[in-house]
């Protein structure tokens, strides 16, 4: 593979390259990029505030393809001289802050020290130089002067833009390979995320070179045309906390133990008030999850460097925490009735169904003026979050069993009834119902139906209801929900809803089978046909379906 932005020659080549119209690219140039960025404020972890500077929509479009094509090219550079670099976490694939905290974890010293205004330190003329110098660009000044444009906003490269991170990464590996040099020589391991370097060493007679390495150091860095924060140098020792981009390197890569209690206070804020704050400010969910995520990132990362084996009923307590806030996020708090079907084409038909029949289920779905759709009620997917803290696995109708043991008390020690915790704790009932779809098969012992009825211990006149009404309600919020039966069958999958036409449409010459083992020769699977329904649903009939969708209605109106 070829870097691909080496070999562009002219202005319309470059717009070829990233996909722009050439209209669209000069009417940016020519409006001026200073016209195209709202400007904002957020705080930083200090108090103080930083400044945000975020492109409009068509320049950050635009901006969007460059920093891709950068990214593409600066991996092909990097893979034909035969390079693997470890020191720039921030902005790259598969890094983070865990990547860079890692490197100095359990050391002796670990020396933090921070680069003042770095992303004002590539201005207009240092980030067009670069692309007309660097050996891996060597680009026409024209172009080199279009990409600092595209890139630059008051004279510099802004914090909001998506260019700017791979563009300060770019311009910041020759410095970071001189600084490995220098770090090397002394016996240190070294790493930066954006402006944050850190090097770390077990080498007891640092203490004694600190100070020559530390020169040499600031020297290499304003030859870069970079300067320290004097203010912001830290050097941690091994028997107080060492922190590297806000994580404990002591021993095991660790988030701060105030974080996680901080943290864990504000969900319980949340799941008592219905609110809570983050820096005196009313916080989302969203940002409680994400902050839930972190802390299982961190947990995730030393599980697998430790090699612990997963079960989803054995989680420690900082899992069990989080287990808790996806409960209530998506089966207590949840604002839309949640649907949890068997498996993911059953969705597909429902969503078709409803699309179809939109105007008759105003409270389900609606159509917007453009002619998208919006779902009123949410389908939940069975994501790897969800498995791991569930065990609801990514197919099958089994682990949905999973899910109901928390919204009950009595199958096992390692199921919270969490239906009753957040009911005793916040006083409410949930928001929302939530419903299981399984298929028609009640009456076969050996179909997932009938063994999840036997598994909730389903009364006879429950089981009665289910057959004549196709619906229950099982526990506060908790609903069952199949399909009806057609003609004289006894059982029913959800497909057997269709007609004989459809069931029997061919696609490239080969028959519908719902078998995972049928001649792909001869047969196409589920999810092809689940994707014909969904692409030609406004042709088909979906009248078996209706009783299902009556179902979900009522439950969602009448639920209280």
């Amino acid at each position: 593979m070829m870097n691909k932005l080496k070999n562009v020659k002219t202005r319309d080549e470059f717009a070829d390259l990233i996909n722009v119209p050439k209209q669209k690219l000069t009417y940016i140039l020519y409006k001026k990029v200073e016209n195209l960025y709202s400007s904002f404020e957020i705080p930083k972890k200090d108090g103080s505030l930083r400044k945000i500077d975020a492109p409009m929509k068509d320049l950050r479009d635009i901006q969007k393809k460059l920093a891709n094509l950068l990214t593409v090219d600066k991996r092909i550079n990097q893979e034909e001289k035969g390079i693997r670099l470890n020191i720039s976490h921030g902005f790259e694939r598969d890094k983070s802050i865990i990547t860079n905290a890692k490197i100095h974890r359990n050391k002796r010293f670990v020396f933090n020290i921070d680069l003042e205004n770095f992303f004002q330190s590539f201005h207009f003329g240092r980030v067009k130089g670069f692309f007309e110098k660097n050996q891996d660009y060597k680009l026409p000044s024209e172009i080199a002067t279009v990409i600092a444009q595209l890139t630059c906003y008051n004279r510099t490269l802004p914090q909001g833009a998506p260019t700017s991170p791979i563009i300060t990464n770019l311009i910041c590996n020759i410095l970071d390979m001189r600084l490995l040099k220098i770090a090397k020589r002394y016996k240190l391991d070294y790493s930066r995320y954006a402006d944050d370097l850190t090097f770390s060493t077990n080498d007891k007679n640092f203490l004694d070179l600190k100070s020559t390495f530390y020169d040499e150091l600031n020297e290499e860095i304003k030859k870069a045309g970079f300067r320290i924060n004097e203010q912001k140098n830290r050097l941690q020792f091994k028997d107080s906390r060492q922190t590297v981009t806000g994580l404990i390197v002591n021993k095991n890569v660790n988030v701060d133990r105030r974080y996680y209690k901080d943290t864990r206070a504000m969900a319980h804020s949340l799941y008592k008030t219905g609110s809570f704050e983050i820096d005196n400010e009313a916080g989302t969910i969203n940002q409680l999850e994400g902050r839930f995520s972190f802390i299982n990132q961190i947990q995730w990362y030393n599980n697998m460097m430790d090699s612990n084996n997963h079960d989803f009923r054995k989680l420690n307590s900082r899992e069990k925490q989080y287990q808790a806030f996806l409960f209530y996020k998506y089966f207590f708090a949840n604002n839309k009735l949640t649907i949890l079907t068997e498996g993911k084409t059953d969705i597909k038909y429902l969503k078709s169904a409803l699309k179809k029949y939109y105007n008759e289920y105003p409270e389900l779905i609606s159509r917007k003026s453009n002619g998208d759709f919006e779902f009123k009620i949410n389908f939940l997917r069975r994501t790897k979050r969800l498995q791991y803290f569930f065990g609801l696995y990514q197919d099958g109708a089994s682990p949905i069993k999973n899910v109901y043991n928390y919204f009950v008390t009595g199958h096992g020690e390692n199921f919270p009834n969490y239906l009753e915790y957040f009911q005793k704790l916040s006083g409410n009932n949930p928001r929302k119902p939530t419903v299981l779809i399984f298929d028609n098969e009640i009456a076969n012992k050996n179909k997932p139906l009938a063994n999840f009825a036997n598994y909730v211990k389903l009364k006879e006149s429950e089981r009665a209801l289910l057959e004549n009404e196709h619906q229950i309600k099982l526990l506060e919020n908790l609903f069952l929900v199949t399909n009806p039966l057609i003609g004289e069958k006894t059982e029913c999958e959800i497909e057997d809803l269709f007609s004989k036409k459809v069931l029997e449409h061919k696609i490239g010459g080969k028959s519908f089978s719902r078998e995972k083992n049928a001649d792909s020769g001869k047969y196409y699977g589920k999810e092809i046909f689940a994707n014909f329904i969904v692409k030609e649903y406004s042709n088909i009939d979906f009248t078996n379906f209706k009783p299902m969708l009556d179902n979900l209605n009522n439950i969602n109106k009448n639920y209280k």
